[in-house]
């Protein structure tokens, strides 16, 4: 049996795959602010983590004010295992400001059915998870985005929790492209860092893509997101 460390590395990789684009894409850090009630978004992501590959699909809505409901699935694969994932996260942001801070928090349950290759066997993987956000917003249109949370994990009849946090800024280089810095991470790992670019090209439809170094590896993503 992997040790349980090896587990929370492979479980950060495949339910995170599915589980970090809740937040707005290209950023993994999450902001404080929620879908225009009755609005909708759709989003897909290619990403890259080390040797690491995957696609995903979201969707999300808001039945209510400050409420937003988002579903994502998964698929990724590298040489030693392939998985499915499922997530589901519920965000409720009930102070927003165009201007100044926005609070608020959101609940994420993520699970995820891995295959090893080289024996089969098969496992689940699940992930619990709640996160405080906090969003700054400037007059100039620069953003600052922080997360601070915990996340509960269980594999393959152990668990463990574990703190998260994430710490982000959004700068506007004109009126439709911006440019995204972040650094996050949890207890015990060190911080990934990654930069990325968001291009809106129409109202509400937007590209992205990111890249980032930590621990040891190189990961990346590009994806789309359509808000209406």
């Amino acid at each position: 049996m992997r040790s349980m460390q090896k587990q929370l590395s492979t479980f950060v990789i495949v339910i995170g795959i599915s589980f970090p684009v809740f937040a707005e894409g290209p950023m993994v850090t999450d902001d404080a602010g929620t879908l225009d009630q009755r609005g909708m978004k759709v989003e897909g992501v290619w990403s890259k983590d080390d040797k690491t590959k995957g696609g995903e699909l979201l969707f999300g809505f808001s039945p209510l004010e400050n409420l937003e409901l988002e579903v994502a699935v998964a698929r990724a694969r590298d040489d030693a295992f392939k998985a499915n994932a499922i997530g589901f996260g519920a965000k409720w942001v009930p102070y927003q400001n165009d201007t100044g801070w926005s609070l608020g928090a959101r609940f994420d349950h993520g699970r995820a059915r891995v295959t090893e290759r080289v024996t089969s066997d098969k496992f689940t993987e699940r992930e619990y998870a709640l996160t405080g956000l906090a969003s700054y917003r400037l007059e100039n249109g620069q953003v600052l985005h922080l997360n601070l949370g915990a996340a509960r994990i269980k594999a393959q009849g152990e668990s463990d929790t574990v703190g998260t946090w994430g710490a982000g800024y959004e700068f506007p280089l004109d009126e439709k492209l911006q440019l995204t810095v972040e650094a996050y991470g949890e207890e015990h790992v060190l911080p990934d860092k990654a930069i990325g670019l968001r291009y809106e090209i129409l109202d509400g439809f937007k590209v992205y893509a990111s890249v980032g170094r930590g621990n040891d590896r190189s990961f990346g993503q590009v994806g789309l997101a359509w808000e209406f």
